[in-house]
């Protein structure tokens, strides 16, 4: 369920059904699938039979310093979950479990402010631990994607991508590419070896405002009485406007505080795609 207020119980983040959100990644060109719910992998119980598909969720950790942050965990196993929800307010136990068990893991959108705050010990913290980062999502703006793409070729990371899709607009739209890979523990192995690179479309004010109407308008279908509520999402464009604004406002001042602004990584077309 969302987490806005007045729309908290009775809006969802998502209305996509695991089988059309499968199926239109599959049209639009993935060799692979792989899903990254917040905090559970309940939903995409109908793909676990898939051969292409690889099992993965979106952890909602906590630095030291106290701020929160994003992060993916790939091709992973129901037990897991349980304990990357149990170590996900202890970096370093997580970090521990994760390195234990050889899983990929990356840091998502760190340019965005859409976990709250930042601090600077943070990027000391993050430096040290991961393998990977999310240089290209695609709800997130064209400069924090350039900025984590600089960040993560300064810390020679692994390059990820994702389309962070709540709506099916945006499905497959930004992607990994890894070339070679035909299965995913081979997709997966050449992530670790810094042999992918993030692909696609970023975000912006427009596609945000779009997503935001069509999951309205999704929820009035699912709940009729919620039409009651449409005046909110003619102020829609207002709220994802402030958004806008304040995400940029935070990608300069990181990205300005850790030196940034002037590098421009060059990206090379590979083959293989997961979204």
């Amino acid at each position: 369920m969302c987490t806005i207020p007045l729309l908290r119980g009775v809006c969802r983040e998502c209305y996509n059904s695991p089988e059309a959100v499968y199926g239109t990644l599959k049209r639009r060109g993935m060799d692979l699938v792989t899903v990254t719910d917040h905090d559970s992998i309940d939903a995409v119980e109908v793909l676990r039979h898939r051969p292409d598909f690889f099992l993965s969720e979106e952890v909602t950790c906590r630095t030291p310093a106290g701020t929160e942050f994003h992060m993916g965990v790939y091709g992973i196993e129901e037990r897991d979950h349980v304990e990357l929800q149990r170590r996900r307010d202890d970096l370093e136990s997580l970090i521990a479990f994760l390195n234990q068990r050889r899983l990929l893991f990356s840091l998502n959108h760190v340019f965005s402010s859409l976990t709250g705050s930042r601090a600077a010990a943070d990027f000391e913290a993050f430096e040290r631990s991961f393998p990977a980062l999310e240089t290209a999502n695609g709800q997130i703006l064209e400069a924090a994607n350039r900025s984590a793409a600089a960040l993560a070729s300064r810390w020679a990371t692994a390059h990820i991508g994702g389309s962070d899709a709540h709506t099916m607009a945006s499905l497959g739209r930004t992607y990994t590419e890894v070339t070679g890979a035909r299965t995913a523990p081979e997709f997966l192995a050449g992530i670790r070896a810094r042999r992918s690179q993030a692909r696609g479309q970023s975000g912006d004010f427009f596609k945000l405002t779009f997503a935001v109407w069509a999951i309205g308008a999704s929820m009035i279908g699912e709940r009729p009485w919620t039409l009651l509520l449409s005046p909110l999402m003619a102020a829609a464009p207002l709220v994802t406007l402030g958004n806008f604004l304040r995400e940029v406002s935070f990608e300069r001042k990181w990205s300005r505080a850790l030196d940034l602004h002037t590098a421009r990584p060059t990206l090379e077309p590979l083959s293989e795609r997961a979204a």
